[in-house]
């Protein structure tokens, strides 16, 4: 799999979704983007747009997508998300 995702900005994302996130069933949702993490907090998740993206520890990482333009636009919102001032 081609690496398309930097860790540190799919954690500086979800930490965002995090802080600034409307309360959901699993964790918080901010702009379309819905973050949570399993019980210790070794894994985290983020999907949105029909993509899920696991990372987990040792900063591998997975993309579930049915479609291609699907995941860029999701990959494209989290670094959007990485970037954006608090």
């Amino acid at each position: 799999m081609k690496n398309d995702l930097e860790p540190a900005k799919v954690l500086l994302a979800y930490e965002k979704i995090i802080k600034n996130g409307t309360e959901t069933e699993f964790g918080k949702i901010y702009q379309g983007v819905e973050a949570y993490s399993d019980y210790d907090g070794y894994t985290v998740y983020m999907k949105g747009n029909g993509v899920e993206l696991k990372m987990g520890f040792h900063n591998t990482y997975h993309l579930e997508y049915e479609q291609e333009r699907l995941k860029e636009a999701f990959i494209k919102k989290v670094l959007l998300l990485a970037d954006e001032k608090s």
